[in-house]
């Protein structure tokens, strides 16, 4: 086509685009055609058009020269539509052409789509490996694309952008050299705290990225029924990624530390000789291999308050008891204090609140603990001399229906009957 033929057409064009842009119909018309053409890879089939207004027929009627007038709807043939464009003074145009212009981009059957997207994608992914090589992920690119799925609609650049947060996280994740918390890790990749927090899309994410890393590393982390949450955290912890915050650690008396080179930790065998208690954070207890006890025994207790009476007194009798306190509902650092003990075969005398609650805690405990597991004061005479006036709600009460432990049944029962809990603060002297 020469210029002048170029010209002319590109004239006709914009009449034609502005014609077809003065009524709202004909962008349903040509909308309909470009469907029908990504399904059918041609320019074919019929759109129908319904709830017309009296001007939309009047159109119609127009162009293509017939009355549909009393219609409801009104059915538009690819070939009454090309026949209709070839009789007007757009003729030079072909309906391919107009679909193409009016919605100024290519037009493209499915399978044509379908194909340039999988040559971009391939396009995409070799740059991606070129950008990575060299990189920790290097050798773990496949596995990474098997979590980054295409599901087929999405938008490539995001498939790209997922790619590349997976890549830099696995690459920097901290176990390598360091250990931090999530929320510094999470900015420091992302500039946002909470991009990684708990149940958040990228958090989920995130947790996959560690379960390929151990996965590659052949590091099993057992799954716990008894506290669900352990096997993310202690996931994490592997990665270097502590979840919690300072607050969770555990307390230890007169308990002795082996670290993973095989020496015992100085600090803690300061804090025994000195029979201080030493508040332990999740941190440390991650750089030890196991924990001693003297007569290879330890009394662990639910209550700070009891815990501090018993170690005060231990300073001044000197029996050569080690104590540890759970306070409360386990955190990682106490389970990872528990699995420390276990490897030195160290026996548990566990004592804990006399209310629903604390009864099943101690159920748990014990169910988890890999080792020798008695209960401490936690028998239906305990609860006899340790009962409150504090009224148990029916809520809380159902909670006794989940302890199945023998040991914990008569005591459990007569929670039930009282329907008033028991504070172990009460049997403190007894403990003693």
């Amino acid at each position: 086509m020469d210029r002048q033929k170029e010209y002319k057409f590109e004239n006709k064009m914009k009449d034609c685009l502005a014609y077809f842009h003065l009524s709202p119909v004909w962008e349903k018309v040509l909308k309909g055609f470009r469907e029908k053409y990504i399904s059918y890879g041609r320019f074919g089939g019929k759109v129908i058009l319904k709830n017309l207004k009296p001007t939309d027929i009047e159109e119609l009627e127009g162009f293509f020269g017939k009355s549909f007038h009393s219609q409801k709807s009104v059915t538009v043939s690819s070939e009454k539509f090309r026949q209709a464009l070839e009789t007007s003074r757009y003729k030079e145009i072909t309906p391919e052409c107009l679909l193409e212009n009016f919605f100024e981009e290519p037009l493209l059957g499915r399978q044509e789509q379908k194909s340039l997207r999988e040559q971009e994608k391939e396009r995409i992914w070799e740059i991606f490996q070129r950008d990575y090589e060299g990189t920790p992920v290097e050798t773990a690119l496949e596995s990474l694309r098997s979590i980054v799925k295409d599901n087929g609609s999405q938008e490539l650049a995001k498939w790209d952008k997922m790619l590349r947060l997976g890549a830099e996280i696995y690459n920097n994740l901290p176990y390598r050299s360091t250990k931090m918390y999530l929320a510094v890790f999470a900015a420091m990749r992302t500039g946002n705290p909470h991009a990684f927090d708990i149940g958040t899309a990228d958090g989920n994410f995130l947790y996959q990225i560690i379960q390929m890393d151990l996965e590659i590393r052949r590091i099993t982390v057992e799954t716990s029924a008894i506290f669900p949450a352990y096997k993310r955290q202690k996931s994490y912890l592997l990665a270097g990624i502590m979840l919690d915050d300072v607050s969770n650690y555990t307390m230890l008396y007169q308990v002795q530390a082996v670290k993973k080179d095989g020496n015992y930790h100085k600090g803690m065998a300061g804090f025994a000789k000195e029979q201080h208690i030493v508040q332990v954070p999740l941190a440390v207890l991650t750089e030890w291999d196991a924990l001693y006890c003297p007569q290879n025994e330890i009394y662990i207790v639910e209550n700070p308050s009891v815990f501090a009476m018993l170690c005060g007194k231990e300073e001044t009798d000197h029996k050569e008891k080690a104590y540890m306190c759970m306070n409360g509902q386990p955190r990682l650092a106490g389970l990872m204090a528990l699995d420390l003990l276990a490897k030195s075969e160290t026996r548990i005398y566990y004592a804990g609140d006399l209310d629903p609650e604390g009864v099943l805690i101690a159920q748990k405990l014990s169910q988890y603990y890999k080792g020798e597991f008695y209960y401490w004061h936690m028998e239906a005479a305990d609860y006899e001399r340790c009962r409150s006036k504090e009224v148990i709600s029916p809520k809380r009460l159902k909670i006794l229906e989940r302890i199945t432990d023998e040991r914990l049944k008569p005591v459990a029962a007569l929670i039930g009957k009282y329907r008033t809990a028991g504070y172990q603060e009460m049997l403190a002297e007894d403990m003693l």
